[in-house]
C-alpha cells in the first residue's frame, strides 16, 4: 500500500475510534472460539455429554439449533466461513490449496477487523492449510499466529510413554504416525489444546485495553482423539451407545451419498466403534475444559461485559449414523454445527432459535454487531435480528455441498458433487445435478433421515419447490 494511502487509512481509523469513544461507548471486543470436527454433541443441545462450560455459554447467549456449514471439510468450510463466501465462489472444494491461491484479494473476517482498528490476534487453528507452503493467513492478523504450525498428531512426541494400541487398521481415519486415540495420564498442558488455552489466556491480558478480535482455535475433537486419561474415565466404554444401523437404511440411499465410508462403519467391530466414540467424547470434554479457562480469564480481566463471545465448529461429524464416520456427507450429523453467540446487549440471551442459519452468516453478523459494514462481497446474512427475537419470521435456507475428486480453482474432472438445501422442515439433496441420486427427508417425521421420500408422490410438490430453492443458492 502506498505510504500516503496507508497514512490516510490510519488517520481515518483513528478518527473513527475517537468518535466512538467520545460518544461514551467503547467498541465491543470479539472473542471467537472454534472447535474442530465438533457436532452439536453438547448437553445444551440435548446430548448426555459432559460440556459444562459450553452449556453455561449457551445459557447466557443465543443458541442456534439449525446452523449448517457450507461444506463438511476443514479447508473449504473455514475458508468459506472466514471470507463470507461460498465454496463455489471461492473455488475451494478440498484441503490442498490456500484460498488466496485463487482469490488473492479476498477480505477475511479477522482482516476486516484489523483494517478497522482492532487488534486481531490468533491462538491455535483458525484457518486451515497447516500442510501447505502458507500456514494460516498471516495478513489477517496483527501479529504472528501462535501454534498454527501444529499438526493434529504432533501431541505424540510431547509426552512420554509407549503409544497405546494402534487402531489404524480399522479406524475412521489415521494420519500414518499416530493412533486413532491417545489416552495418557498427563496434564492438560501436555497437549496442544492445553497450550492453546494458555496462550489465549495470556493474550487476553495483553489485549485488555482493546478493541480486539481474538480467535482461539482448538484442535479437538479432531482425530486422533487425544486427551488426558481423566476425560476418558468420564465415558466408560461399556456404557457407550452405538447408532442402530438397519440394513435397509444404507440400501435406500444413493451409493454416491455413502462415498466417504463405502463399507459400513469401515468394517469396524462394535468394540472398536465404542473405542472411537469414547475417545471422541473424551476429547470433546477436554476441549470444553480448555474453553472454560479462556472464558474464566475473560471474566477475571473484567472484559466479559463488553465482549461478544462466539462459539462454533467448522462442520459436524458422523459417529456411525448411516454407517458413516467423520465428515464429508450431506446428512444432518455432518452438516449441522453448534453455534452460540453471547452478545452482552442481546435481548434474547438464554434463549434458542430454530431458524435456519449458515456459517457464511458469521461474517456479516459479527460485523453488524460491531457497527461495521462487512465487505460487500460477503454472501451471508446478518443474524442480528434473531439475537433480538429468536422466533421472528425468517425466510432462510442453508446450502451445503460435498465434492469428491475436486481440484481447487477448477471445475471438471471426475467429480462426485452433492448439493443440499436445508429448510426448517426438509433436507433436499441432488447428486451430480440429480443424475446419480436425489434425496428428500421430512424432519417433522424423520429427524434421523432414515427414509428417502424423494420419489413418494405425496411429496412431489415439495420436490419441485426445493429443487428451485436449491438452484437459487448454488452455482
Amino acid at each position: 500500500m502506498p505510504p500516503v494511502r496507508s497514512l490516510c487509512l490510519c488517520l481515518c481509523l483513528a478518527i473513527f475510534l475517537a468518535a466512538v469513544r467520545a460518544a461514551g461507548a467503547a467498541p465491543p471486543n470479539v472473542l471467537f472460539i472454534m472447535a474442530d470436527d465438533l457436532r452439536p454433541e453438547l448437553a445444551a443441545y440435548g446430548s448426555p455429554a459432559v460440556t459444562p462450560n459450553l452449556d453455561r455459554l449457551a445459557a447466557r447467549g443465543v443458541r442456534f439449533e439449525r446452523a449448517y456449514c457450507q461444506q463438511a471439510l476443514c479447508n473449504p468450510s473455514r475458508s468459506s466461513m472466514l471470507t463470507g463466501r461460498r465454496p463455489d465462489t471461492l473455488g475451494i472444494w478440498s484441503n490442498e490449496a490456500h484460498f488466496r491461491d485463487v482469490n488473492p484479494d479476498v477480505a477475511t473476517l479477522p482482516g476486516w477487523f484489523k483494517a478497522h482498528g482492532y487488534q486481531a490476534r490468533c491462538a491455535g487453528k483458525i484457518f486451515h492449510n497447516w500442510h501447505t507452503a502458507v500456514h494460516g493467513d498471516p495478513g489477517s492478523w496483527s501479529a504472528p499466529e501462535f501454534l498454527h504450525y501444529a499438526n493434529h498428531g504432533d501431541d505424540v512426541p510431547l509426552v512420554t510413554g509407549p503409544l497405546p494400541p494402534n487402531l489404524a487398521v480399522h479406524s475412521p481415519r489415521n494420519y500414518g504416525r499416530v493412533p486413532l486415540d491417545d489416552c495418557r495420564d498427563v496434564s492438560d498442558e501436555a497437549t496442544y489444546d492445553g497450550r492453546v488455552a494458555a496462550e489465549a489466556v495470556r493474550l487476553l491480558g495483553e489485549l485488555r485495553d482493546g478493541p480486539f478480535f481474538l480467535a482461539v482455535g482448538f484442535f479437538r475433537p479432531h482425530t486422533p482423539y487425544v486427551s488426558p486419561k481423566k476425560y476418558f474415565e468420564l465415558y466408560p466404554k461399556d456404557k457407550i451407545e452405538l447408532v442402530p444401523n438397519p440394513t435397509d437404511d444404507r440400501a435406500s440411499k444413493p451409493q454416491v451419498a455413502l462415498s466417504n465410508t463405502p463399507m459400513a462403519n469401515y468394517g469396524m467391530s462394535m468394540d472398536t466403534q465404542r473405542t472411537a466414540k469414547q475417545a471422541y467424547l473424551a476429547s470433546m470434554t477436554f476441549m470444553d475444559t480448555q474453553f472454560g479457562l479462556v472464558l474464566a480469564e475473560l471474566k477475571k480481566q473484567g472484559l466479559d461485559k463488553n465482549t461478544i463471545v462466539i462459539f462454533i465448529s467448522d462442520h459436524g461429524y458422523n459417529l456411525g449414523e448411516h454407517g458413516l464416520w467423520q465428515k464429508r456427507s450431506l446428512y444432518e450429523d455432518s452438516a449441522r454445527v453448534p453455534f452460540i453467540i453471547r452478545d452482552p446487549d442481546s435481548k434474547a440471551n438464554g434463549q434458542s432459535t430454530k431458524r435456519v442459519a449458515e456459517l457464511v452468516d458469521l461474517y456479516p453478523t459479527v460485523a453488524d454487531l460491531c457497527s461495521l459494514t462487512p465487505d460487500k462481497r460477503a454472501e451471508g446474512k446478518s443474524l442480528r435480528a434473531l439475537l433480538e427475537d429468536p422466533n421472528r419470521p425468517w425466510a432462510n435456507a442453508a446450502y451445503t455441498q460435498v465434492d469428491f475428486g475436486a481440484v481447487n480453482g477448477k471445475k471438471g474432472g471426475d467429480r462426485k458433487v452433492g448439493r443440499s438445501v436445508r429448510t426448517e422442515r426438509f433436507r433436499y439433496t441432488e447428486w451430480n445435478g440429480g443424475e446419480t441420486g436425489v434425496e428428500l427427508y421430512d424432519h417433522e417425521k424423520d429427524p434421523k433421515e432414515m427414509t428417502n421420500v424423494a420419489k413418494d408422490p405425496a411429496y412431489a410438490k415439495f420436490v419441485t419447490e426445493l429443487k428451485a430453492t436449491l438452484a437459487k443458492g448454488t452455482n
